[in-house]
């Protein structure tokens, strides 16, 4: 454990990371969050964070490694929000395996990626014509890249998500966002945000699900009991 209990979230202005950071600091987390516009600053000291204006699709790897340097974990919970391939491809593959690279310069050696449930398989059913197909390339490349790396890493794939308050409990899909071996009938079922964020604190304050892919939606098990 590094000295401080210090979580840098990149992405620290998204809807996840914003509900994340309150439920850290409650565990005794300090909290660094990365925001790209500085105008984010108050929202996110309103959410118990320190802002970092540091912006993923343009720092180098020295740069972040600084930004990480004595923090316990680090977290990839931004997004380009599609839209644009180019700007996708910088920010959820280019940028997140810069953060890894700079996670291990740094010596931080737990690392949690927000994926998505079906990042593993959707490369090979959609059409790469398909709007959503860079987005899904994107997360699969880094997630692949994330295993390979040496990292205490946790992947976490949630389903299509909601902002819907945190039942606290949820069902795991197999890997690929399956449940009970059926294929997902049209969308992925709904995973709240808020029951990311408290898998996201879940997992770090209980150093559970290491090196392991976690892919769940809002279900019927307490999160404590499903994700160990």
């Amino acid at each position: 454990m590094a000295e401080e209990n210090r979580v840098v979230l990149i992405g620290g202005h998204g809807k996840v990371a914003l509900l994340a950071a309150p439920k850290l600091v409650e565990r005794g987390y300090a909290v660094d969050s990365m925001i790209r516009n500085a105008e984010h600053a108050a929202e996110v000291e309103a959410a118990g964070a320190n802002p970092v204006v540091l912006d993923i699709e343009s720092s180098d790897i020295d740069q972040l490694a600084d930004a990480f340097k004595g923090a316990s974990a680090v977290v990839f919970s931004a997004g380009a929000g599609g839209g644009n391939e180019q700007r996708t491809r910088a920010v959820d593959f280019e940028g997140a395996v810069r953060s890894m690279k700079a996670a291990q310069q740094a010596g931080v050696k737990r690392y949690v990626m927000v994926s998505y449930s079906r990042a593993l398989v959707d490369v090979d059913t959609l059409d790469p014509q398909d709007s959503f197909y860079t987005y899904a390339k994107a997360k699969h490349d880094a997630d692949a890249f994330l295993r390979e790396t040496e990292l205490d890493y946790t992947i976490l794939g949630p389903g299509v998500l909601t902002q819907q308050p945190a039942s606290k409990r949820v069902v795991l899909a197999d890997q690929e966002g399956n449940l009970s071996g059926e294929p997902a009938q049209g969308e992925a079922p709904n995973t709240s945000r808020e029951n990311v964020a408290e898998v996201i604190t879940h997992v770090l304050a209980n150093n559970a699900a290491r090196r392991a892919t976690v892919n769940f939606y809002d279900g019927g098990m307490p999160i404590v009991e499903a994700i160990v």
